[in-house]
């Protein structure tokens, strides 16, 4: 068994930390908030440390889950940052959603430092991680992944390499294009429904085992028709995502249409208050427009 940091306990981190010390790990966490970290020492055993570089010495292993571009800097490097308290060769794995280019800046950092990197998104939700079900898309050195992804599997349903440093996040974004067409297509068939007087869980029973079926309209229809999203992926995290991936389109010429009409539509249900709501909560914006 290993010794682990975990970098990061929020509603992802807490429970992947959680699987990794169930395994016989010892993990060391940090959290900005110190008594969310004391908190999840109170439930799995384990130690944490007021800095990520306090947690990541003598570490094999660094995980880290945070919030954005800027939380993953500041987690990795300066006088307090991971970078500078990790052992020559030990491996820094990043489930952040993040962009192509931070992730490029911090590889060459981690190299640099005589470190390695693997850049590892992940997808499947609060659910995905709570149950150890979730999928990680994951770009880096071969050596680095192939030490790392016994490590990764334990929280995950599906562990995989895409290329090199960099082809995680990309295939996050592809993700996250892909999840923003769907959602606002099973709003506007849930709302269409409604609207023309069916009931919508009759029509979601029907068409779910039909080749409109999807992990959305499974897990989300439900809560949709109810009118409740205080649950789930958040709004204002999916405009952080949909913003990544509509950057880079910019960048390598890709044509997102779809991609920029929902992250408006998004916008939108933001004006509404509910960037906390779950994303599913494009129904709502629907709704409200009568």
């Amino acid at each position: 068994m290993s010794d682990l940091a975990f970098l990061g306990l929020g509603v992802m981190g807490f429970p992947m930390a959680g699987h990794l010390q169930a395994a016989g790990h010892s993990v060391r966490v940090y959290n900005r908030t110190g008594a969310k970290a004391e908190a999840w020492v109170s439930e799995h055993g384990g130690a944490s440390a007021p800095t990520p570089r306090e947690a990541a010495e003598g570490a094999d292993f660094v995980m880290a889950c945070v919030g954005n571009d800027d939380d993953l800097r500041a987690v990795c490097l300066g006088e307090d940052g991971a970078f500078a308290g990790m052992k020559p060769g030990a491996i820094f794995v990043d489930h952040t959603t993040v962009s192509a280019k931070v992730t490029a800046e911090l590889y060459d950092a981690a190299r640099e430092a005589g470190l390695n990197f693997v850049d590892a998104p992940i997808s499947g939700g609060q659910a995905g991680a709570e149950n150890g079900q979730l999928s990680i898309m994951c770009g880096g050195d071969t050596d680095a992944y192939a030490a790392a992804e016994p490590v990764m599997e334990i929280y995950a349903k599906l562990c995989r390499r895409i290329g090199d440093s960099g082809a995680g996040q990309v295939t996050k974004m592809c993700n996250q294009i892909a999840i923003a067409g769907l959602v606002q297509g099973l709003s506007e068939a849930l709302h269409f429904a409604e609207k023309a007087g069916l009931d919508g869980r009759a029509v979601t029973e029907v068409i779910s085992q039909g080749a409109a079926g999807s992990w959305q309209m499974v897990n989300r229809y439900e809560t949709m028709l109810d009118d409740e999203f205080e649950h789930g992926f958040a709004v204002d995290w999916m405009r952080k995502d949909l913003g990544i991936c509509l950057d880079t389109a910019n960048e390598n010429g890709a044509s997102l249409p779809v991609t920029a009409l929902v992250d408006q539509f998004y916008k939108d249900v933001q004006k509404m208050g509910g960037g906390r709501w779950d994303t599913s909560s494009l129904i709502k914006r629907l709704r409200a427009m009568g």
